[in-house]
Protein backbone atom coordinates (compact mmCIF):
# COMPACT_ATOMS: atom_id res chain seq x y z
CA UNK A 1 0.00 0.00 0.00
CA UNK A 2 1.09 3.52 -0.68
CA UNK A 3 2.09 5.29 2.55
CA UNK A 4 1.55 8.88 1.42
CA UNK A 5 -1.57 10.36 -0.14
CA UNK A 6 -0.97 11.54 -3.72
CA UNK A 7 -2.08 15.09 -4.49
CA UNK A 8 -1.52 17.51 -7.37
CA UNK A 9 -0.73 21.23 -7.33
CA UNK A 10 -0.95 23.66 -10.23
CA UNK A 11 1.80 26.26 -9.82
CA UNK A 12 3.27 29.15 -11.77
CA UNK A 13 3.77 32.90 -11.71
CA UNK A 14 0.93 35.39 -11.61
CA UNK A 15 -0.96 35.81 -14.92
CA UNK A 16 0.42 32.56 -16.34
CA UNK A 17 -3.07 31.05 -16.74
CA UNK A 18 -3.53 28.83 -13.68
CA UNK A 19 -7.16 29.74 -13.02
CA UNK A 20 -8.52 29.05 -16.51
CA UNK A 21 -6.73 25.71 -16.76
CA UNK A 22 -7.75 24.69 -13.24
CA UNK A 23 -11.44 25.13 -14.06
CA UNK A 24 -11.15 22.90 -17.11
CA UNK A 25 -9.16 20.28 -15.20
CA UNK A 26 -11.64 20.30 -12.31
CA UNK A 27 -14.53 19.69 -14.71
CA UNK A 28 -12.80 16.82 -16.48
CA UNK A 29 -11.31 15.16 -13.40
CA UNK A 30 -14.26 15.61 -11.04
CA UNK A 31 -12.01 17.67 -8.80
CA UNK A 32 -12.46 20.42 -6.23
CA UNK A 33 -10.01 23.30 -6.03
CA UNK A 34 -8.07 24.29 -2.93
CA UNK A 35 -6.84 27.87 -3.30
CA UNK A 36 -3.19 28.42 -2.38
CA UNK A 37 -3.32 32.20 -2.34
CA UNK A 38 -2.45 34.25 0.74
CA UNK A 39 -4.92 37.03 -0.15
CA UNK A 40 -7.89 35.11 -1.51
CA UNK A 41 -8.54 33.85 2.01
CA UNK A 42 -9.87 37.34 2.83
CA UNK A 43 -13.46 38.43 2.32
CA UNK A 44 -14.33 41.62 0.40
CA UNK A 45 -11.04 41.50 -1.55
CA UNK A 46 -12.32 40.11 -4.81
CA UNK A 47 -11.23 42.14 -7.85
CA UNK A 48 -7.69 42.81 -6.68
CA UNK A 49 -7.05 39.15 -5.85
CA UNK A 50 -8.59 37.91 -9.11
CA UNK A 51 -11.02 35.52 -7.40
CA UNK A 52 -13.25 33.34 -9.51
CA UNK A 53 -16.89 34.40 -9.42
CA UNK A 54 -19.34 33.17 -6.80
CA UNK A 55 -21.45 31.57 -9.54
CA UNK A 56 -18.47 29.56 -10.78
CA UNK A 57 -17.68 28.51 -7.23
CA UNK A 58 -21.18 27.09 -6.98
CA UNK A 59 -20.48 24.94 -10.04
CA UNK A 60 -16.96 23.91 -8.99
CA UNK A 61 -16.33 23.96 -5.23
CA UNK A 62 -13.37 26.11 -4.17
CA UNK A 63 -11.87 25.87 -0.70
CA UNK A 64 -9.94 28.41 1.42
CA UNK A 65 -11.52 31.44 -0.25
CA UNK A 66 -13.37 34.06 1.85
CA UNK A 67 -12.63 32.49 5.22
CA UNK A 68 -11.26 35.52 7.13
CA UNK A 69 -11.86 39.26 7.36
CA UNK A 70 -9.05 41.62 6.28
CA UNK A 71 -8.37 42.63 9.89
CA UNK A 72 -8.02 39.03 11.08
CA UNK A 73 -4.73 37.26 11.60
CA UNK A 74 -4.44 34.31 9.24
CA UNK A 75 -1.15 32.41 9.51
CA UNK A 76 0.62 29.86 7.39
CA UNK A 77 -0.22 27.39 10.16
CA UNK A 78 -3.89 28.23 9.72
CA UNK A 79 -3.59 27.58 6.01
CA UNK A 80 -1.84 24.23 6.39
CA UNK A 81 -4.39 22.94 8.91
CA UNK A 82 -7.40 24.10 6.88
CA UNK A 83 -5.96 22.75 3.63
CA UNK A 84 -5.25 19.33 5.15
CA UNK A 85 -8.81 19.22 6.48
CA UNK A 86 -10.15 20.12 3.04
CA UNK A 87 -8.21 17.25 1.47
CA UNK A 88 -9.76 14.83 3.98
CA UNK A 89 -13.30 16.03 3.24
CA UNK A 90 -12.86 16.08 -0.53
CA UNK A 91 -11.28 12.63 -0.60
CA UNK A 92 -14.03 11.21 1.62
CA UNK A 93 -16.52 12.22 -1.08
CA UNK A 94 -14.46 10.35 -3.70
CA UNK A 95 -13.43 13.55 -5.43
CA UNK A 96 -9.97 14.83 -6.30
CA UNK A 97 -8.35 17.72 -4.39
CA UNK A 98 -6.54 20.06 -6.81
CA UNK A 99 -4.29 22.73 -5.29
CA UNK A 100 -4.06 25.92 -7.34
CA UNK A 101 -2.21 29.12 -6.53
CA UNK A 102 1.01 31.07 -6.37
CA UNK A 103 1.96 31.42 -2.69
CA UNK A 104 5.18 29.42 -2.25
CA UNK A 105 5.41 29.51 1.55
CA UNK A 106 1.93 27.98 1.81
CA UNK A 107 3.07 25.06 -0.34
CA UNK A 108 6.21 24.67 1.76
CA UNK A 109 4.22 24.47 4.98
CA UNK A 110 1.85 21.83 3.67
CA UNK A 111 4.04 19.64 1.48
CA UNK A 112 7.60 20.04 2.69
CA UNK A 113 7.26 19.84 6.47
CA UNK A 114 8.21 23.47 6.95
CA UNK A 115 7.73 24.87 10.41
CA UNK A 116 4.13 26.01 10.66
CA UNK A 117 3.67 26.41 14.40
CA UNK A 118 2.50 29.80 15.57
CA UNK A 119 5.35 32.03 16.67
CA UNK A 120 4.96 34.91 19.16
CA UNK A 121 3.71 38.27 17.96
CA UNK A 122 3.45 41.73 19.47
CA UNK A 123 1.68 44.61 17.74
CA UNK A 124 3.85 47.19 19.52
CA UNK A 125 7.08 45.60 18.28
CA UNK A 126 5.64 45.23 14.80
CA UNK A 127 4.46 48.83 14.83
CA UNK A 128 7.93 50.02 15.79
CA UNK A 129 9.46 48.47 12.69
CA UNK A 130 6.63 49.58 10.42
CA UNK A 131 7.16 53.15 11.63
CA UNK A 132 10.88 52.79 10.99
CA UNK A 133 10.21 51.66 7.43
CA UNK A 134 7.84 54.56 6.85
CA UNK A 135 10.23 57.16 8.23
CA UNK A 136 13.59 55.87 7.03
CA UNK A 137 12.79 53.50 4.20
CA UNK A 138 12.52 49.79 3.46
CA UNK A 139 16.22 49.44 2.69
CA UNK A 140 17.25 50.43 6.22
CA UNK A 141 14.80 47.91 7.66
CA UNK A 142 16.25 45.20 5.44
CA UNK A 143 19.78 46.13 6.51
CA UNK A 144 18.72 45.79 10.14
CA UNK A 145 17.48 42.26 9.43
CA UNK A 146 20.71 41.40 7.60
CA UNK A 147 22.64 42.23 10.76
CA UNK A 148 20.75 39.72 12.92
CA UNK A 149 19.69 37.12 10.34
CA UNK A 150 21.57 37.26 7.02
CA UNK A 151 19.95 34.03 5.81
CA UNK A 152 16.41 35.39 6.10
CA UNK A 153 17.48 38.77 4.73
CA UNK A 154 18.99 37.06 1.71
CA UNK A 155 15.69 35.26 1.05
CA UNK A 156 13.48 38.35 1.33
CA UNK A 157 13.34 41.29 -1.06
CA UNK A 158 14.13 44.62 0.59
CA UNK A 159 10.70 45.96 -0.40
CA UNK A 160 8.85 43.07 1.23
CA UNK A 161 8.23 45.19 4.31
CA UNK A 162 5.60 42.86 5.75
CA UNK A 163 7.86 39.80 5.96
CA UNK A 164 11.00 41.74 6.88
CA UNK A 165 9.04 43.33 9.72
CA UNK A 166 7.72 39.93 10.82
CA UNK A 167 11.24 38.47 10.87
CA UNK A 168 12.51 41.33 13.03
CA UNK A 169 9.48 40.98 15.30
CA UNK A 170 10.25 37.26 15.82
CA UNK A 171 13.90 38.08 16.53
CA UNK A 172 12.99 40.73 19.12
CA UNK A 173 10.52 38.45 20.90
CA UNK A 174 12.59 35.25 20.90
CA UNK A 175 16.19 36.47 20.74
CA UNK A 176 16.77 33.99 17.92
CA UNK A 177 17.18 34.44 14.20
CA UNK A 178 14.03 33.26 12.40
CA UNK A 179 16.13 31.11 10.06
CA UNK A 180 17.54 29.27 13.08
CA UNK A 181 14.07 28.75 14.57
CA UNK A 182 12.78 27.35 11.29
CA UNK A 183 15.75 25.01 10.83
CA UNK A 184 15.56 23.63 14.37
CA UNK A 185 11.86 23.82 15.14
CA UNK A 186 9.26 21.12 15.28
CA UNK A 187 7.78 20.40 11.87
CA UNK A 188 4.46 18.89 10.87
CA UNK A 189 4.37 16.32 8.10
CA UNK A 190 0.88 15.98 6.65
CA UNK A 191 1.73 12.85 4.70
CA UNK A 192 1.11 14.09 1.15
CA UNK A 193 2.93 12.99 -2.00
CA UNK A 194 2.69 16.06 -4.22
CA UNK A 195 3.25 16.37 -7.95
CA UNK A 196 3.67 19.97 -9.10
CA UNK A 197 2.28 20.82 -12.52
CA UNK A 198 4.16 23.97 -13.44
CA UNK A 199 2.89 26.46 -16.02
CA UNK A 200 5.34 28.79 -17.71
CA UNK A 201 5.49 31.61 -20.22
CA UNK A 202 8.27 33.93 -21.31
CA UNK A 203 8.80 36.88 -19.00
CA UNK A 204 7.87 39.25 -21.82
CA UNK A 205 4.53 37.49 -22.27
CA UNK A 206 3.85 37.41 -18.54
CA UNK A 207 4.56 41.13 -18.24
CA UNK A 208 2.19 41.88 -21.11
CA UNK A 209 -0.56 39.80 -19.48
CA UNK A 210 0.04 41.54 -16.14
CA UNK A 211 -0.38 44.94 -17.77
CA UNK A 212 -3.60 43.91 -19.51
CA UNK A 213 -5.11 42.38 -16.37
CA UNK A 214 -4.30 45.35 -14.13
CA UNK A 215 -5.56 47.85 -16.69
CA UNK A 216 -8.85 45.93 -16.80
CA UNK A 217 -9.09 45.79 -13.01
CA UNK A 218 -8.34 49.49 -12.58
CA UNK A 219 -10.89 50.46 -15.24
CA UNK A 220 -13.62 48.28 -13.69
CA UNK A 221 -14.53 47.77 -10.02
CA UNK A 222 -11.14 47.67 -8.31
CA UNK A 223 -11.02 51.35 -7.24
CA UNK A 224 -14.58 51.07 -5.89
CA UNK A 225 -13.69 47.87 -4.04
CA UNK A 226 -10.86 49.64 -2.21
CA UNK A 227 -13.07 52.66 -1.51
CA UNK A 228 -15.63 50.32 0.10
CA UNK A 229 -12.92 48.67 2.22
CA UNK A 230 -11.71 52.05 3.46
CA UNK A 231 -15.25 53.16 4.28
CA UNK A 232 -15.66 50.08 6.47
CA UNK A 233 -12.44 50.59 8.42
CA UNK A 234 -10.21 48.24 6.48
CA UNK A 235 -7.02 50.06 5.53
CA UNK A 236 -3.26 49.57 5.33
CA UNK A 237 -2.95 49.07 9.08
CA UNK A 238 -3.78 45.48 8.18
CA UNK A 239 -1.36 43.31 6.23
CA UNK A 240 -3.74 42.19 3.44
CA UNK A 241 -4.30 45.82 2.44
CA UNK A 242 -0.56 46.43 2.10
CA UNK A 243 -0.41 44.04 -0.83
CA UNK A 244 -0.19 44.55 -4.57
CA UNK A 245 -2.76 46.95 -5.96
CA UNK A 246 -4.51 47.66 -2.69
CA UNK A 247 -1.80 49.87 -1.17
CA UNK A 248 -1.55 51.87 -4.40
CA UNK A 249 -5.31 52.43 -4.56
CA UNK A 250 -5.40 53.38 -0.87
CA UNK A 251 -2.84 56.07 -1.67
CA UNK A 252 -4.99 57.16 -4.62
CA UNK A 253 -8.11 57.50 -2.47
CA UNK A 254 -6.08 59.50 0.06
CA UNK A 255 -5.05 61.90 -2.67
CA UNK A 256 -1.39 60.90 -2.66
CA UNK A 257 -1.34 59.76 -6.32
CA UNK A 258 -3.44 59.93 -9.45
CA UNK A 259 -5.20 56.79 -10.65
CA UNK A 260 -2.75 56.48 -13.54
CA UNK A 261 0.19 56.74 -11.15
CA UNK A 262 -1.32 54.09 -8.89
CA UNK A 263 -1.75 51.79 -11.88
CA UNK A 264 1.85 52.24 -13.01
CA UNK A 265 3.17 51.50 -9.51
CA UNK A 266 0.95 48.41 -9.29
CA UNK A 267 2.22 47.15 -12.64
CA UNK A 268 5.85 47.67 -11.58
CA UNK A 269 5.38 45.94 -8.22
CA UNK A 270 3.48 43.03 -9.76
CA UNK A 271 6.20 42.47 -12.35
CA UNK A 272 8.80 42.38 -9.58
CA UNK A 273 6.67 39.87 -7.67
CA UNK A 274 6.33 37.78 -10.83
CA UNK A 275 10.11 37.59 -11.16
CA UNK A 276 10.42 36.41 -7.55
CA UNK A 277 7.72 33.77 -8.09
CA UNK A 278 9.61 32.39 -11.09
CA UNK A 279 12.74 32.07 -8.95
CA UNK A 280 10.89 30.40 -6.07
CA UNK A 281 8.99 27.88 -8.16
CA UNK A 282 12.09 26.71 -10.01
CA UNK A 283 13.12 25.02 -6.76
CA UNK A 284 9.90 23.02 -6.38
CA UNK A 285 10.21 19.26 -6.88
CA UNK A 286 8.99 16.94 -8.25
CA UNK A 287 7.56 19.13 -11.01
CA UNK A 288 6.53 18.82 -14.64
CA UNK A 289 6.69 22.11 -16.55
CA UNK A 290 4.54 23.10 -19.52
CA UNK A 291 5.00 26.12 -21.79
CA UNK A 292 1.56 27.71 -22.02
CA UNK A 293 2.51 29.87 -25.00
CA UNK A 294 2.59 26.80 -27.25
CA UNK A 295 -0.50 24.94 -26.05
CA UNK A 296 -2.75 24.35 -23.05
CA UNK A 297 -1.15 20.87 -22.80
CA UNK A 298 -4.39 19.76 -21.19
CA UNK A 299 -4.29 16.14 -22.38
CA UNK A 300 -0.66 15.71 -21.28
CA UNK A 301 -1.41 17.27 -17.91
CA UNK A 302 -4.44 15.05 -17.31
CA UNK A 303 -2.38 12.00 -18.22
CA UNK A 304 0.36 13.05 -15.77
CA UNK A 305 -2.18 13.71 -13.01
CA UNK A 306 -3.89 10.35 -13.44
CA UNK A 307 -0.56 8.55 -13.50
CA UNK A 308 0.48 10.23 -10.26
CA UNK A 309 -2.82 9.67 -8.48
CA UNK A 310 -3.03 5.99 -9.37
CA UNK A 311 0.55 4.81 -9.42
CA UNK A 312 1.32 1.79 -7.30
CA UNK A 313 3.81 1.85 -4.49
CA UNK A 314 6.90 -0.10 -5.57
CA UNK A 315 7.38 -1.50 -2.12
Amino acid sequence: MRNRQPVVALIGATAVGKTALSISLAERLDAEIISVDSRQVYRYMDVGTDKVSASLRREIPHHLIDIADPDEKFTVSDFAERAAQAVTRISARKRIPLFVGGTPFYYNALFHASLNADLPSDSDVRGKYEALANSQGAELLHMRLAEVDPDTAGRLHKNDIQRVTRALEIYDLTGKAPSKIYSEGEKRDYGFDVLYIGLSRTREELFERIEIRLEQEYSSDFPDEVKWLLSHGYDDRFNPLKGLGYKELIDYHRGKTTLDEALEISISRTKAFCRRQQTWFKKFEPAMWFDMAKSSHEEEIIEAINKHLHKEDDQ
